[in-house]
């Protein structure tokens, strides 16, 4: 069984980085050391923009010794002339605590007089100030506000974060075909995440009528730049056709590439193609790789299939110990034919001293769930008092249980343990079993 594809969305962006100003090449350091001498004459004249481009230099630490606080004192001249760049610059120290004590309230006042400039970087910021609650009370119509603004500015963050507002009802009334338009904004500049969301809503038909080739066609774009999520779900479409032809290869390509990442479905799902021979030749040992890669992440039908191998002696020596702990590891999180294993295990000694209670703990786990098998062997404990007291009416019940799923044997052992027990044990144990609702605890008799 293939894990299935993801669904879940990717997550709101995190601060801008100090963005680069534009400023010359220069072949010859002289050539720099010229500029800058020009641009200390022209700062020291109250020249904002030779304020600025110094200020970036000290910044960067390009043809001058790195120096935060002089880069702050130099942004900020510069900012008090209303020069938007540098009061973005100002305020992206503020918040960064760069050259300057961190000021959450002085970033927000600097990122708004740059953004009200129209400067979409401070915009964006600003939004997430907002949006977070950072130096101001989060406010998602503020947010909203100003990340609409970025976004009408070709701010990509901007939009594939104004986009995870309309897709969460964030501010607004959730609304998939505003967060489909503004993800294929972001999507068509190249933003990985909203190449990958965008994938995930043409997959659903949400807020954009299903189609498989276009989800492929992001999922594709997205997998491209090294998204683990959107190259599983594009191994996903490989696997099952959907939106081009079956091509297990490809599937393959596209599972090892999020493998690789550690992405613990595609883990699974490739060790499964291995496993099973599918897209290319049976093998055990890279099965055997994949599964524990998984298995060691917790991915339940992982810990599952290593402990079959190792119970079965695939791949690798029979290892009764080395099932047993990966049966349990599956068992613990609700893999029923684990646990259903797990009890035979202890119930025969099998890499383990044979243990009735924990035996009947497991079989009553995997009953719970609805497995026949150990539904009956459960009610043979319960018919001879392995593990526990002899109790015939349970057995009696377990029987009836496992005999309306068509397990063989158990109409014909519910008819025997029926001769043991008087008409109104029979009525009382008949009564439980028509009223038990699978997934509920076992009824006690």
């Amino acid at each position: 069984m293939r894990a299935p594809s993801l669904l879940a969305l990717g997550l709101t962006g995190v601060l801008l980085s100090m963005p680069l100003q534009a400023a010359p090449e220069y072949e010859k350091r002289a050539d720099l050391s010229g500029q800058l001498t020009q641009w200390v004459k022209q700062a020291l004249g109250g020249d904002a923009a030779a304020q600025r481009e110094l200020a970036q230099r000290y910044y960067d630490g390009d043809g001058v010794e790195q120096d935060y606080a002089k880069a702050f004192e130099l942004y900020s001249e510069a900012a008090e002339q209303g020069d938007a760049a540098a009061e973005f610059s100002v305020a992206y120290m503020y918040d960064m605590g760069e050259g300057v004590e961190l000021d959450d309230l002085k970033a927000v006042e600097y990122y708004t007089r740059a953004a009200e400039q129209g400067h979409a970087a401070a915009q964006f910021n600003l939004a997430l100030m907002y949006d977070e609650g950072e130096g101001v009370p989060v406010d998602d119509l503020k947010a909203i506000d100003w990340y609409q603004r970025a976004a009408e500015l070709g701010h990509a963050d901007a939009q594939y974060n104004l986009a995870i507002m309309y897709d969460e009802g964030e501010g607004v009334p959730v609304n998939d075909t505003r967060a489909a338009e503004y993800y294929l904004k972001a999507a068509q500049q190249g933003h990985a995440d909203a190449q990958y969301n965008l994938a995930l809503l043409y997959d659903h038909g949400e807020g954009v009528a299903l189609d498989d080739r276009e989800a492929v066609r992001w999922y594709t774009a997205a997998a491209e730049q090294g998204d683990a999520s959107a190259q599983y779900n594009l191994a996903i479409m490989y696997d099952e056709g959907e939106g081009m032809p079956v091509d297990d290869r490809r599937a393959i390509e596209w599972y090892r590439k999020a493998a690789e990442q550690g992405h613990a479905d595609a883990q699974y799902n490739l060790a499964l193609m291995y496993d099973e021979g599918e897209g290319t030749k049976v093998d055990d040992a890279e099965a055997i790789n994949w599964y524990t890669f998984a298995a060691e992440q917790g991915h339940a039908s992982a810990q599952y299939n290593l402990a079959l191998m190792y119970d079965e002696g695939e791949g690798t020596p029979e290892d009764n110990q080395a099932a047993i702990r990966w049966y349990t590891a599956a068992a613990e999180q609700g893999e029923v034919n684990a646990q259903y294993n797990l009890a035979i295990m202890h119930d025969e000694g099998e890499g383990t001293p044979e243990d009735n209670q924990l035996a009947i703990h497991w079989y009553g786990k995997a009953a719970s769930q609805g497995e026949g098998n150990a539904m009956f062997n459960l009610a043979i404990m319960h018919m001879n008092g392995e593990g526990t007291p002899v109790n015939t009416p349970m057995a009696y019940m377990l029987f009836a249980l496992c005999a309306g799923q068509g397990v063989e044997g158990a109409r014909n052992a519910r008819d025997i343990v029926a001769e043991d027990l008087s008409a109104s044990e029979v009525k009382r144990a008949q009564r439980a079993a028509s009223e038990w609702q699978l997934g509920e605890p076992l009824p006690t008799l």
